[in-house]
């Protein structure tokens, strides 16, 4: 399964070109760095099973493709764009088979939308799901995944002031739709907790 825990030691340029001439090695390590990231994007959609399914065939696409990436540093922003892709692909597929099912059985889709959930990992989870784009990517990246505001920025391509406001906002709306106010923010379940899996120390 994939951890949304990026390792110690951000991949730079030459590990990029390295992984654009087919070095294997490379590959491992940009996967390393930025799979956490891609499927804790994916949280945002899908369930966890199909995220760790996701994540492994937006690296499949990217991987014929990198060679035709003209900026290094804009890796993590088109992997991103890759996932957003999949993700959307993915949720075509399910209305369409949701709508077969429902109109042999008579019987409408079941609403996944929950109100009145206790704070929990998932309630969290569900809700982060609900906030505008740019609010729940950037708080996907720092809840679930662990970044920092300017590894979140790198990751995306935004400025980190950008960030800074996604976060600040992003926050503020996920406790309004959770019932929570400000002094409850530090009991909210985060990292672990919300993405079943590890994260990284840091808050800025």
């Amino acid at each position: 399964m994939t951890t949304d825990t990026p390792p110690s030691g951000e991949p730079g340029d030459d590990d990029v070109a390295a992984a654009a001439r087919g070095d294997r090695a490379a590959w491992a390590t940009l996967y390393s760095w930025y799979a956490p990231i891609i499927h804790s994007l994916l949280l945002l959609t899908v369930a966890r099973r199909e995220a760790d399914e996701l994540t492994q065939e937006v690296f499949l696409k990217a991987m014929p493709r990198l060679k035709d990436l003209r900026n290094n540093a804009a890796l993590g922003a088109w992997l991103c764009q890759i996932a957003r892709n999949e993700a959307a692909t993915w949720g075509r597929k399910q209305r369409t088979k949701q709508t077969h099912l429902a109109a042999l059985s008579q019987t409408p889709p079941r609403s996944d939308t929950a109100e009145n959930q206790p704070l929990d990992p998932d309630a969290v989870l569900n809700q982060l799901r609900t906030l505008p784009e740019a609010y729940r990517e950037t708080l996907a990246l720092r809840l679930i995944a662990g970044l920092t505001g300017p590894q979140i920025a790198a990751a995306t391509g935004l400025t980190p002031a950008s960030v800074r406001v996604n976060l600040c906002r992003g926050m503020a709306m996920l406790r309004g739709v959770l019932g929570v106010g400000a002094e409850a923010a530090g009991e909210m379940p985060t990292g672990q907790a919300v993405g079943q899996s590890g994260t990284k120390e840091g808050t800025r």
